[in-house]
């Protein structure tokens, strides 16, 4: 996993004495006004590229090619468990639930999630940080035995894809590459019992009535889920290379803080009610109805605040064999940011 990567390389600065880093993001609102310039960051020239994800996370984790990265959670923990040269900020650009994410056919054997017990689930890949979660799920809070599971592992509309990562699966896990087929084409003639992705089957979003979700209201699950546990599930992070933080301890703690205030200025603008600020209706009383269940910080950064989140994370993530040891939440940041003046 650790990739092709340079070693270490010079830090430079402006003409104004502030330190030259470059970022790759995707192009989140809630972290656009740093990204933009509009909130800067103390002491940092920021450079700023919008790329799409898979493009982000493939060329950090095999090149390096820039010094702030968003970066798959899970990719990032099995990083930090090998003792990787990233450390990352408590920062997360995307979040998702992921009841949402199976799929089944409408006329399959499989009804309800613990009818997955002994069948054949689709994955796109096995250290993918959704199927992290969906795995925790399955053997948490729905009660069925990973290793019962017959795992396949293929692209989900496009046949070829491969496990990006070299993986030790736990004791009894079966799982097999189809690298000729996709999963949509094998859920659709009966090959696979159902699906595990973050993204949707192409049938499923196109309408094809033979495919469906598992959990058919899966917002009422993930909101009952959420008050139950505190989960919130955290998909990307914030990774930087180590060697900046080392020469600079000063940086973790300065972007953090401007992330924050660019979050909080996002959640400013969708609570205005004099414009329409995003182009969905209503979009003032649906962040009323989230923040009755999450509280005015609807997607908080920083350790205490997640800490339900991460500790679930990384247990699911050692029981799965994505880390060969059990991490903790303090573990994946520097001290820099695990407290506040």
């Amino acid at each position: 996993m650790g990739g092709d990567h340079q070693g270490r390389r010079d830090i430079g600065f402006d003409a104004a004495g502030r330190l030259r880093l470059t970022i790759a993001v995707n192009d989140y609102e809630q972290i656009r006004d740093v990204t933009s310039g509009r909130v800067p960051v103390e002491g940092v020239a920021l450079t700023s590229l919008h790329l799409e994800i898979e493009e982000i996370f493939y060329r950090f984790v095999k090149y390096r090619e820039w010094d702030i990265s968003e970066l798959s959670f899970a990719k990032y923990v099995a990083l930090t468990a090998q003792g990787a040269d990233v450390t990352a900020i408590p920062v997360f650009p995307s979040r998702m639930f992921r009841h949402s994410a199976f799929y089944v056919r409408r006329d399959g054997p499989v009804k309800a999630p613990a009818d997955l017990a002994g069948k054949r689930m689709g994955i796109p890949e096995w250290a993918q940080t959704a199927g992290v979660y969906c795995r925790g799920l399955l053997a948490h809070d729905f009660g069925v035995d990973l290793a019962s599971i017959e795992w396949v592992q293929a692209g989900v509309n496009e046949a070829g894809r491969v496990e990006k990562v070299a993986l030790n699966f736990p004791a009894g896990i079966r799982i097999r590459a189809e690298p000729e087929r996709s999963l949509t084409e094998m859920l659709l003639d009966g090959s696979i019992d159902a699906i595990m992705s973050a993204r949707p089957p192409v049938a499923f979003t196109a309408g094809d009535p033979r495919i469906v979700r598992l959990i058919p209201d899966s917002r009422a699950a993930e909101a009952a889920y959420f008050r139950k546990t505190g989960i919130y599930p955290i998909m990307h992070v914030l990774a930087l290379r180590r060697e900046i933080v080392d020469a600079h301890p000063w940086v973790a703690m300065n972007l953090f803080k401007s992330f924050e205030i660019a979050k909080n200025r996002s959640l400013d603008r969708a609570r205005d009610v004099t414009a329409s600020r995003f182009p969905l209706p209503w979009s003032q009383d649906h962040l009323a109805e989230v923040e009755a269940l999450f509280g005015k910080d609807c997607f908080p950064y920083g350790i205490e605040a997640n800490r339900p989140t991460l500790a679930a994370f990384l247990r699911y993530a050692h029981e799965q064999g994505v880390t060969d040891r059990l991490l903790q939440p303090e573990e994946l940041f520097p001290k820099q940011v695990q407290s506040a003046f």
